[in-house]
């Protein structure tokens, strides 16, 4: 029977991903509780079939994007607009980026300018830099003692190798 919810439970979501927690109750006949347990459940064991290793809240903001894109007006979630629909594709857009560890380190755009960008421009070196990103970044991504330890040491061995 359990396994039979959360396959009802996958088939549901797969149909409308924007669900409310309330329709699936309804839908399933479960309580509010365990109706979130059953959603969990099925969208696991979706990742774990596809093989998602990436952060699953992202992931869900990506496919949540790319279903909203591709839904016809004429099937968009009850009471839910066009207008509401892309305004939605662009926040998650928006906030995969401003999440996007490898392409968009939020640590690294701090100010406003992308730190490779400033380094590049100065045609700096390796060793500084190295003192430029852990400057910039530190107090944003781990410690800031250790980031600065870190700026010191890559300035230490430009100093030492201009001797």
């Amino acid at each position: 029977m359990k396994r039979n919810k959360i396959a009802q439970t996958r088939a549901l979501l797969e149909a409308n991903p924007l669900i409310k927690t309330e329709a699936a109750m309804k839908a399933l006949g479960t309580t509010k509780s365990y109706t979130y347990v059953l959603m969990s459940k099925a969208r696991s064991a979706y990742a774990q079939e596809h093989g998602h290793t990436i952060n699953s809240k992202m992931a869900n903001m990506r496919r949540l994007a790319k279903r909203i894109e591709i839904i016809r007006p004429n099937n968009l979630p009850e009471g839910m607009t066009v207008v509401e629909a892309e305004e939605i594709v662009a926040d998650v857009n928006q906030a995969i980026a401003r999440h996007d560890l490898v392409n968009n380190p939020a640590h690294y755009t701090a100010g406003g300018i992308e730190t490779i960008d400033f380094i590049e421009a100065k045609k700096l070196g390796y060793n500084l830099g190295n003192v430029v990103k852990y400057i910039t970044r530190a107090g944003h991504k781990s410690s800031q003692l250790e980031d600065l330890r870190k700026a010191q040491w890559y300035l230490t061995r430009e100093i030492n190798s201009l001797k």
